[in-house]
């Protein structure tokens, strides 16, 4: 939309009478929907951290193999971030988010298929290829749709859909893994990946007669409804040339968006680990049985789930974002680094793997509420990306500098003090280098 258009339906917007129930409106239609394809999509992404208590064996892959062919998803997940969200931009959301959850969901179900180390890090980049630019994808399109003023209590529900991934793998992974063990010849951990990545397959197909482009396209709204959601949008004034290179070059030439980017790169080494190596922590606190393994771990990520959304709305209603990541980011700090104690009740060993889970996944929408706040007019959908991908690249490292301290060590500990480390640095970075009056606004 260019400008002069924009300029012409803002006066046009009417005043409704009730805004809040058009935006419970909008809610209700699209964020369950997105809601659910988010939690399959991060459900796939973890899943072969509970494979990984069977996978490794049956297949003798050591921890450090492990560990790269869980980083070798997020290369292929770098590498078409940026480029899909510019093909969201410019073709629309309903075929770009069909593209990605169809592709995604045929690569899950074929790590079934996997035998050998090079099928496995072949399909694992593949399912970061074809996933990449779903997360920025959605973040651009929340603001098609809610003003900013709006957008961090509903972006806190998409990051609290990491924990419930993980409550639902833990629930389902194990008796997956265990029940359908030798079923038609095949391993459990193959039952495991069809049967949780088929649900993405029809998520896939259910978008392309269910989501709609934007509001101009909603046939569920009317006219003046329309109207108003266009009116409102921050965007309209360059969302024609959203996905042009030139605004990849704005973003690119932002030093703030590097700011951002290593603060997102800090925060997702500690999620991520979580996420990833939650399974073999739990087993390492004493719990051996596979099923008890992932029933144990749906503890953390209930307790992160909940947390998450009480920390965002306290700092939604105070309007503060720098104290309440700081306290996320040192928090979490501290609890990874009181794992390493080892303490011989595991009760108390939950309690601190949980209270890292909920400092950790509440930082993640206190840090995503900030961005769009720094992005210059133009570059929204290339800088939302960039920060996204090159943040995420930490799923790269992290596995991989994981398996290999525990491949040469036989324990996390030095591992866990590296996280905490950089949790540290990430919540110092906002303090000291994020301007608090445009964090407000």
């Amino acid at each position: 939309m260019t400008q002069s258009h924009a300029g012409a339906l803002a006066p046009q917007a009417p005043a409704l009478p009730d805004e809040d129930a058009l935006y419970r409106k909008v809610w209700l239609r699209i964020i369950p929907f997105l809601f659910v394809c988010y939690v399959v999509s991060f459900l796939d992404r973890i899943n072969i951290g509970f494979a990984q208590l069977q996978m490794k064996h049956d297949l003798g892959f050591s921890d450090a193999m492990y560990g790269l062919g869980a980083a070798v998803f997020y290369v292929g997940y770098v590498l078409c971030e940026v480029p899909s969200n510019l093909l969201l931009a410019r073709f629309g959301a309903r075929r770009t988010f069909t593209r990605i959850m169809l592709l995604w969901g045929l690569a899950s179900v074929g790590m079934m298929l996997v035998s050998t180390p090079a099928h496995f890090y072949a399909l694992r980049f593949l399912l970061g290829v074809f996933e990449a630019g779903f997360f920025p994808g959605i973040v651009l399109y929340l603001t098609y749709w809610f003003p900013a003023r709006r957008r961090a209590a509903v972006m806190a529900i998409f990051f609290a859909g990491v924990a419930v991934a993980g409550v639902l793998g833990g629930l389902l992974s194990g008796w997956i893994m265990r029940d359908f063990a030798g079923v038609l010849g095949l391993y459990g951990w193959q039952w495991m990946f069809a049967l949780e990545g088929a649900p993405a397959v029809l998520l896939g197909l259910a978008a392309a007669y269910y989501l709609v482009d934007g509001p101009a396209q909603a046939g569920w709204l009317s006219e003046p409804e329309k109207r108003f959601l266009v009116a409102q949008r921050e965007d309209g004034a360059h969302a024609a040339h959203a996905h042009s290179l030139r605004a990849l070059r704005h973003a690119l030439a932002n030093p703030r968006v590097y700011l951002f980017a290593f603060i997102y790169f800090a925060l997702t080494c500690g999620s991520l680990t979580l996420s990833f190596w939650m399974p073999l922590m739990i087993r390492d606190f004493g719990i051996q049985d596979v099923v008890s393994v992932s029933l144990y771990s749906v503890v953390p990520n209930a307790v992160g789930a909940v947390g998450l959304f009480v920390i965002a709305r306290h700092s939604d209603r105070r309007a503060e974002r720098h104290r309440h990541f700081l306290a996320c980011t040192a928090g979490g700090a501290l609890a990874l680094a009181a794992l390493t104690l080892h303490l011989p009740s595991f009760g108390a060993m939950l309690a601190l793997l949980s209270l890292a889970c909920v400092l950790i996944f509440a930082a993640l929408p206190i840090f995503w509420s900030l961005p769009p706040s720094h992005l210059p007019a133009g570059t929204a959908a290339a800088g939302i990306a960039f920060i996204s991908s090159i943040g995420i690249t930490s799923g790269i490292v992290s596995p991989w500098v994981i398996g290999q301290i525990k491949t040469h060590t036989g324990s996390m500990d030095n591992a866990l003090y590296l996280l905490s480390a950089l949790l540290l640095a990430s919540g110092l970075a906002m303090w000291l280098g994020v301007p608090r009056d445009a964090a407000r606004r």
